[in-house]
């Protein structure tokens, strides 16, 4: 793996944080959708994970992060769900972006504050998709 310039890592830091904010913690009212969640994926605008992640399904993805081939065998889906919303909670140190919790963050853009990354939908959908291809 190859490490990623430190510029780079600060500008999505600061990017991700920009945009983070507080989500519910249980699940959305409507049922995931596998095909939302590959569209959320595939965005690299809205969570950005391709970029930093290989994702089954996709031709291309990042080093940065682990791959997430085999993710759904590594544990349950609400895991995983707490982990994409804030990987913090498992590892303090992490560099992955908080995409569902604002606690901690500073230097918010006051456009963004209070405003998730990803919806409860959103996080729900692409659990359902790694939780359905990532075996």
């Amino acid at each position: 793996m190859r490490a990623a310039p430190l510029g780079a890592l600060l500008a999505l830091a600061c990017w991700c944080a920009g945009a983070a904010a507080q989500l519910p913690a249980g699940p959305a009212q409507d049922v995931a959708s596998i095909e939302r969640g590959r569209a959320l994926l595939a965005n690299r605008h809205e969570t950005g994970c391709v970029l930093c992640h290989v994702v089954p399904g996709f031709a291309a993805g990042g080093e940065l992060g682990p791959s997430l081939a085999g993710v759904a065998q590594r544990g349950a889906a609400a895991q995983l769900r707490q982990r994409i919303a804030d990987a913090r909670q498992f590892n303090p140190h992490t560099i992955m972006p908080v995409y569902g919790n604002v606690s901690g963050l500073q230097s918010v853009a006051p456009a963004y504050q209070g405003q998730p990354v990803l919806s409860a939908q959103g996080l729900d959908d692409i659990v359902a998709y790694l939780m359905a291809v990532a075996r």
